[in-house]
């Protein structure tokens, strides 16, 4: 498994940790924030699983 996989997953997660936090406090700025990180760990991940599709052929 590629190691952006791996870290995509996680900043994925910390997004979404932060998007709640924002959401229950109240603060929008967080809550953008791990929207925005979410996304990024998204695209991470898909570039990860690419690079791993890309060894096996």
């Amino acid at each position: 498994m590629d190691k952006d996989r791996i870290k995509g997953t996680v900043k994925k997660a910390e997004g979404a940790i932060k998007e709640a936090l924002g959401k229950a406090s109240g603060d929008e700025s967080l809550e953008v924030e791990g929207k925005i990180e979410k996304a990024e760990g998204s695209i991470q991940k898909a570039f990860g699983k690419a690079k791993d599709s890309l060894r096996k052929s």
